[in-house]
């Protein structure tokens, strides 16, 4: 990446991290893009370089964040050798996602309130400018290397992506019903059926 490039993703990872800290603490509704840019220390204009209005740096955000997280547990997971078997790379991922999820309230209360499968959609297909590859892109080439089949692979990520979601909420942010490694058994439990299902025999 050269000089004027690295510039370009600075200011727009810098203008990215002032809109998450800003929606966090003061709230999107109470955030403008003045509020963004000032904090960020760009001109204004630069704003409108890289985003179509406050609703649109909302969208990257949470698609950059989402992709982060991603790449973090599967930049984790090549590391361990062991791991020959789809389902187990799947499990590994989870598990560290999870982890890195408790360790970010704020990432958990910025997702849930804006997350809907059409948008995740999206940042499921989100390449960063610096050129990781999108969250799908990754699941698709475990796909491709796993010792069998599945069936319908994009479903198949819906349904877990929803039941984690669904199920890890309230237990992320209230522990409630119960705290996270306490209902992580039931919960990969489910996960490893749901995978038995879509698996080709």
């Amino acid at each position: 990446m050269g000089k004027v490039d690295n510039n370009k993703q600075q200011k727009r990872d810098s203008l990215l991290e002032s809109a998450f800290s800003l929606f966090i603490n003061n709230g999107f509704n109470k955030t403008s893009i003045s509020d963004i840019v000032n904090s960020a220390g760009v001109a204004k204009g630069t704003f409108y370089l890289y985003f179509k209005d406050k609703y649109d740096i909302r969208n990257h955000l949470i698609a950059h964040k989402a992709n982060q997280v991603f790449q973090a547990a599967y930049t984790e997971m090549i590391t361990h050798p062991e791991l020959t078997q789809f389902e187990e790379q799947v499990m590994f991922m989870i598990d560290h996602i999870l982890n890195q999820l408790a360790n970010n309230l704020n990432l958990v209360k910025l997702i849930a309130k804006h997350l809907s499968w059409g948008f995740f959609k999206d940042s499921l297909y989100f390449t960063p400018i610096d050129g990781t590859p999108s969250v799908y892109e990754m699941y698709e080439s475990l796909i491709q290397n796993a010792e069998c089949t599945y069936r319908s692979p994009e479903l198949m990520m819906y349904t877990i992506i929803e039941l984690i979601s669904g199920t890890s909420y309230n237990v992320l942010l209230y522990q409630q019903p119960v705290g996270l490694e306490e209902l992580k058994p039931y919960l990969y439990e489910t996960v490893r059926g749901v995978l038995r299902q879509y698996r080709v025999e």
